[in-house]
């Protein structure tokens, strides 16, 4: 049997999977090599990596998706071996094939395996001859009513690109456009296919481990229902609330379908459950996935490790798995706004700080000062918790996310608690219609949530008045250490939004006072801050006795504990408190035991500047213009809600919708064209209000 050994691995990706494989090798004394783009030049996984190859440009196309550019990296670099992490290539038989033909190591299953089940159509045909449960294929051109609703699934895709969910046979058409749209943009193969989207179903699967000695091992089974947009976004292991019967099905089903491919290495059989408990099998994902920690956690192996020992010709260590011991959870923590469409973000990731411990786990590709761009998934960093039970590993979850420091752009954080804390998650009530339902609950504010939000800006305009007052040295305290600061504190009413859809109503500031104004000689200092992402607006009074330490205005119940440029205390009805306040130019980041809170710090007066024209579409973040809707055109009538342009940002499209029903009168989006975030890209004037619904829109 043939042996290598590996001594210098090029891992053929980017971000948090690329550093957590260097983890390993460092652990193993292998040395590391990273790939970059041009967007990535000084990303974390190339800091991290003992050698770096430059792949010129920045479009996935034109870098991590040239698999000759990956081949000659190694080779220039002295690798003897290439991992292809997820995601990108790392299902791609020609890479496979082009790095063994280059004498290199593959640390991935063989060609024809992959090459068996890269095609999910393929792949489908195969397990079914292994008699493994299937859902039977849909062909869209002879598609009916009685064939919806329909799941629309890119062949060689996963992590949700090129899926789309179709439950209007008219929107049939248009659909599978924007599938094949991304699925070609994402994974180079705009392939598409299609089959029935069972209601309510759960997205079950089992990870395995093989070897070239016989030996296939089925690790237990991941539940990864909770997804957005066909991404998941929380996953557990064990999948809870299985019977032993259904679990031993689904392990057979398995290690049936590695065997009927000559698998080797690591991979995930994915099955979908429907509400009745029958199993489907979905794919097989020939690749490491996202959510391997926590299969990891549960089994306490390193499955990167096993990879590598496998690639080298070596056995797996025993006939079977270790025995599982516990629960394990994982949540992705992405640069998003959920409230809006779940629209990516981009800027600088100014701290990135999660809680350590027993039982908890950070796999990141981001560090504080990074800037998180727009060419790649929104994905920051991955928390995984594991504890002897499921409420225990969700419990140790929850309370990491609540205190970790995460200040840049909006995030996930908060959805993440809340989805943890969520009656239907807590009692393992999971399917994949759970956000379909329950985003709102997840994304609105909670009761007490206006107070705590102004008693945050009352500590953020604090520590920004002891900074004020601060004795100067002759040098300046880095900008993004500030303390929270804040005073007496009202709400007032809602400015001009941030560039981007509207609130809510769910998010529309709801008015707290603290204390009452008095005609005093001494008028308070007042500060302003709009609060992000719901964009409800505070007004903050405080003043600065002769003691010299800031204090709220009339504030009932507030009494100042300690005041400091990055961290206040206060006595809040008997209750003390702690604010870390840490600010970046205009915008102030508070974070407490109980939340964090981020605010931008406003103008006593507005700029006519940033004042734009009623009915103004912008871009909501920073992207290319792939199309239009049809018939566009300066001069059309559109209906409210209606999709007019298409963005794609971070892999994914993103639609802009009309603002209101009315009459198109400017157009300033190209297709092709890159617009940065705010940019202008059309102007609706709105219909007056009692006039006829136009017969026809765009």
């Amino acid at each position: 049997m043939r042996r290598d050994v590996i001594t210098t691995l090029l891992v053929a990706n980017r971000g948090e999977i690329a550093c957590r494989i260097f983890r390993t090798c460092r652990d193993l004394g292998i040395t590391t090599v990273a790939v970059y783009s041009d967007a990535d030049a000084d990303a974390l996984h190339v800091r991290t990596a003992d050698l770096a190859v430059r792949l010129p440009g920045s479009a996935p196309a034109d870098t991590y998706l040239r698999g000759d550019l990956v081949v000659s990296a190694a080779l220039a670099a002295g690798a003897d071996a290439v991992h292809p992490g997820y995601g990108f290539l790392s299902e791609n038989a020609a890479l496979a094939a082009a790095v063994r033909d280059a004498g290199l190591v593959w640390v991935g299953p063989p060609v024809k395996a992959i090459e068996l089940m890269a095609s999910k159509t393929r792949a489908k045909e195969l397990m079914a001859g292994a008699g493994v449960p299937l859902l039977d294929p849909v062909d869209p051109a002879a598609a009916t009513p009685d064939d919806l609703p329909l799941l629309l699934k890119a062949a060689s895709g996963g992590g949700g690109r090129g899926m789309r969910i179709v439950r209007e046979l008219d929107a049939l058409p248009a659909e599978l456009l924007a599938a094949t749209t991304e699925a070609a943009s994402a994974f180079g193969d705009g392939e598409v296919f299609a089959e029935p989207y069972v209601e309510r179903g759960r997205h079950v699967e089992v990870q395995v481990m093989a070897d070239d000695h016989d030996t296939v091992w089925a690790l237990g089974t991941r539940d990864c229902s909770l997804q957005r947009r066909h991404q998941k976004v929380i996953e557990e292991a064990p999948a809870p609330g299985l019977d032993e019967a259904l679990r031993t099905r689904l392990h057979e089903a398995a290690v049936a379908a590695a065997r009927a491919v000559g698998y080797r290495g690591a991979g995930t059989v994915e099955f979908l459950l429907s509400a009745d408990g029958r199993p489907y099998f979905l794919e097989m994902n020939t690749r490491l996935q996202v959510e391997h920690p926590v299969t990891e956690a549960v089994f306490g192996v390193d499955l990167v490790a096993l990879q590598l020992r496998v690639a080298e010709g070596e056995p797996l260590p025993a006939p079977g798995p270790p025995p599982a011991s516990g629960h394990a959870v994982e949540a992705r923590l992405y640069a998003e706004d959920p409230a809006r469409d779940w629209q990516p973000q981009t800027g600088v990731l100014h701290a990135l700080e999660v809680p350590r411990g027993p039982g908890l786990r950070l796999d990141t590709g981001y560090a504080g000062g990074d800037t998180i761009g727009v060419h790649y998934d929104p994905m920051l960093a991955k928390v995984i918790a594991h504890a002897p039970t499921r409420p225990e590993a969700v419990r140790l979850l929850a309370r990491a996310l609540e205190r970790a420091r995460v200040h840049g752009p909006v995030t996930n954080r908060d959805l993440l608690v809340r989805s943890l804390h969520h009656p239907d998650f807590t009692a393992a009530r999971l399917d994949t219609g759970f956000y379909d339902r329950h985003l709102a609950d997840v994304t609105a504010p909670g009761a007490d949530a206006p107070a705590l939000v102004a008693t945050a800006a009352l500590a953020a305009a604090l520590a920004d008045a002891v900074r004020a007052t601060a004795p100067r040295t002759g040098t300046t305290a880095p900008t993004g250490t500030t303390a929270p600061t804040g005073l007496t504190a009202t709400t007032a009413s809602p400015g001009p939004a941030a560039p981007g859809p509207a609130p809510t109503p769910a998010h529309r500031p709801v008015p707290v006072r603290f204390g009452a104004w008095r005609n005093l000689p001494s008028q308070p200092q007042v500060k302003r801050y709009r609060s992000e992402p719901d964009g409800a607006e505070y007004e903050v009074a405080y003043r600065t006795p002769r003691t010299g330490t800031p204090e709220p205005y009339e504030a009932s119940g507030v009494r100042v504990v300690s005041a400091a440029p990055h961290q206040v205390t206060l006595d809040i009805d008997g209750v003390t408190r702690d604010f870390a306040v840490a600010r970046y130019g205009d915008r102030v980041h508070v974070d407490t035991a109980r939340g964090s809170w981020t605010f931008t710090a406003l103008p006593r007066f507005t700029d006519p500047a940033t004042q734009t024209e009623p009915g103004s579409l912008l871009a909501p973040m920073p992207g290319t213009v792939v199309r239009l809707a049809e018939g566009l055109a300066a001069g059309a009538t559109v209906a409210a809600g209606q999709p007019l342009v298409w963005l794609e940002a971070m892999k994914m499209e993103h639609r802009v919708l009309a603002p209101a029903s009315g009459t198109l009168t400017a157009l300033h989006a190209v297709p092709g064209h890159q617009v940065e975030v705010g940019a202008l890209l059309a102007v609706v004037q709105e219909r007056a209000a009692g006039a006829p619904e136009p017969e026809e829109t765009a």
